[in-house]
C-alpha cells in the first residue's frame, strides 16, 4: 500500500461521519492554531525597536533593514512556494510544515548568536522557509463546501496572532513572562531564572520556542482531517496538484484579470506589513504609548479579527460559485474604501487614532484576507478549472511580498525626513484609489471570461 492510499485512522474516520458543524470546528481549530504558532517564528522580532541603530552607518534604520531582509526571504520563499506548494502531495505535507517550522526557529537561534548588523542574514533565513506554511494548510481546506468557513477561521489568525506575539514578545522582554512562569510548580521557578529580562536579540527565539509544543500538536490534528467528499468535489471541482503545463495554461487564460488583482495586491501587501511592522511606532505617534497601552494591538486587533471573520463567513451562505466570486469582491472593495474614509475621518477629528487604526486594519484585511483564500478557490469552482488554489494565491503572494520591500526602502530612502505615521497616512490614500480600481476592473473581467467560457463549452457541446 503506498503512503498516498494509507489507511485512515480513527479520528479520520470519526470527521468523514461527524455532523458538519463539528468537522468544521474541528477543522478551524487545528488551521488556525497551526498558522497562528507560525507567527510565532515569524513576527516577534518586530515587537524590538532598536532605537537608534542603523544599517552599517547608512541612511537606512537597522530595524527598516531586519524588516526587509526577513521580507526578502519570505517573497522568496513565495516564489518557490509556486512550484512546491502547488505539487507537493498529501502524504508529505506534515513532514513539510515541521520541517519549515523547525528551520524557522534554527534561524532565530542563528540570530540571536550574531551582532546586530548581521541579524539581517539570520532573518532572511528565518522567512525562507515561512512563507510556505500557508500554502501546505491551506491544502487541506480548500475544495469543500465549507471552504469560506474554513479559511476565514484560518486567515484571522495570522490576524489575531501578530498583535498577541508582538504583546508576548514584550513581556518577554520587560520580564512579564518569566514572571508568569515563577507561577507554575516544580519546573516554573527554574525556567524564570534562565529567562529574566530577555534582550532584544533572543527574544525571538525564545518566543518561538514556547509556542513549538502547540505548532507540533495542531499539525497533527490538521493531518487527521478527511480529503474532500464527492459531494465538495461535485460542488466545487476536484483539486489535485498542477505542473508547470497546467499553471501556465491557467496564467494563460485568466493572464488580464491576474494582472489587475496582483498590481492592487502588490501595494496592498506592502500596505500591511508596514502597518504590521510598526504598530508599536505608529501607536507611539498616535499618542499611545506602550507603557500605558501594553494590550492595545492585542485589542485592536481582535476587533479587525471578529470584523472580518464575520464577513467572510457571510460568503458562505452564498451557494451559488459566481455569486460567491461577486461577494468576495464586494468585500475586497469595501475594505478598500474603508480605508480611505476613516483616515478622512481621522483628519476632521471624528474619530481618534486607536479607532483609525482598527478601521485600517478592518479595511486592509478585508481586502487582503480575500486573496489568500475565498477568492482564488471561488475562482476554480466558478470557472470548473482542476487544479489548485494554492498555486495563484502563490503568485499573488510573490508579486505582493516584492512590493513590501520596495515600499520599505522608498520609505527610508526617498521619504526620510517623513515620519512612520506621516508616510503611512499618505500610503492609506494611495492604495485605497488604486485597489478600488483594480478591483472593479478585475471583477468585471473575471465574470465576463466566465461568460465566454460557458458559451464556448456549451457551442462545443452542440
Amino acid at each position: 500500500m503506498s503512503a498516498e492510499q494509507h489507511k485512515p485512522g480513527r479520528l479520520t474516520l470519526f470527521l468523514e461521519r461527524a455532523p458538519s458543524a463539528v468537522f468544521v470546528s474541528y477543522a478551524i481549530f487545528a488551521a488556525f492554531c497551526t498558522y497562528f504558532c507560525m507567527y510565532a517564528f515569524r513576527k516577534p522580532f518586530a515587537a524590538a525597536k532598536f532605537e537608534g541603530a542603523v544599517f552599517f552607518n547608512s541612511m537606512v534604520q537597522l530595524k527598516t533593514a531586519i524588516v526587509i531582509s526577513q521580507i526578502l526571504g519570505y517573497a522568496l520563499s513565495k516564489y518557490i512556494g509556486i512550484k512546491v506548494c502547488s505539487e507537493i502531495t498529501p502524504s508529505r505535507r506534515v513532514f513539510a510544515l515541521v520541517f519549515l517550522i523547525l528551520w524557522g526557529e534554527a534561524a532565530l537561534v542563528l540570530y540571536g548568536i550574531v551582532p546586530d548588523n548581521l541579524k539581517v542574514v539570520a532573518i532572511f533565513l528565518n522567512g525562507l522557509p515561512l512563507g510556505m506554511v500557508w500554502g501546505l494548510v491551506v491544502w487541506y481546506l480548500e475544495g469543500r463546501r465549507t471552504s469560506e468557513l474554513l479559511l476565514a477561521g484560518l486567515s484571522c489568525s495570522y490576524i489575531l496572532a501578530s498583535g498577541i506575539v508582538k504583546d508576548f514578545a514584550r513581556a518577554m522582554m520587560n520580564g512579564m513572562v518569566a514572571d508568569w512562569w515563577r507561577e507554575i510548580p516544580l519546573i516554573g521557578p527554574a525556567i524564570a531564572g534562565l529567562l529574566g529580562q530577555v534582550g532584544e536579540g533572543w527574544m525571538p527565539a525564545i518566543t518561538g520556542l514556547h509556542f513549538l509544543p502547540l505548532f507540533l500538536l495542531s499539525v497533527w490534528m490538521l493531518n487527521q482531517l478527511p480529503r474532500p467528499s464527492e459531494a465538495d468535489v461535485a460542488e466545487r471541482v476536484q483539486r489535485k496538484p498542477m505542473d508547470g503545463s497546467d499553471r501556465l495554461a491557467f496564467i494563460r487564460h485568466f493572464l488580464l484579470g491576474l494582472v489587475l488583482l496582483c498590481l492592487s495586491y502588490f501595494f496592498l501587501t506592502a500596505y500591511r506589513d508596514f502597518r504590521d511592522n510598526y504598530q508599536v511606532e505608529l501607536f507611539d505617534g498616535l499618542g499611545y504609548p506602550y507603557e500605558k497601552n501594553k494590550a492595545i494591538i492585542t485589542k485592536a486587533e481582535t476587533i479587525v479579527m471578529f470584523g472580518v471573520i464575520g464577513a467572510m463567513a457571510l460568503l458562505n451562505l452564498i451557494k451559488d460559485n459566481r455569486r460567491g466570486l461577486i461577494g468576495a469582491f464586494t468585500i475586497m472593495i469595501g475594505g478598500m474604501t474603508l480605508m480611505g474614509i476613516s483616515t478622512l475621518l481621522l483628519e476632521a477629528k471624528m474619530i481618534d487614532g486607536f479607532w483609525w487604526m482598527t478601521c485600517v486594519g478592518l479595511g486592509s484585511y478585508l481586502a487582503y484576507v480575500p486573496y489568500g483564500s475565498v477568492l482564488f478557490d471561488r475562482l476554480m469552482a466558478s470557472t470548473r478549472v482542476v487544479g489548485t488554489a494554492v498555486f495563484a494565491i502563490y503568485v499573488a503572494d510573490s508579486i505582493g511580498y516584492t512590493g513590501s520591500v520596495g515600499v520599505q526602502l522608498f520609505k527610508d530612502l526617498a521619504q526620510g525626513n517623513v515620519s512612520r505615521l506621516g508616510f503611512f497616512k499618505g500610503f492609506t490614500y494611495f492604495v485605497s484609489i488604486l485597489g478600488v480600481v483594480c478591483l472593479v476592473s478585475s471583477c468585471i473581467y473575471f465574470l465576463r471570461r466566465q461568460k465566454s467560457d460557458a458559451l464556448a463549452e456549451k457551442s462545443k457541446a452542440n
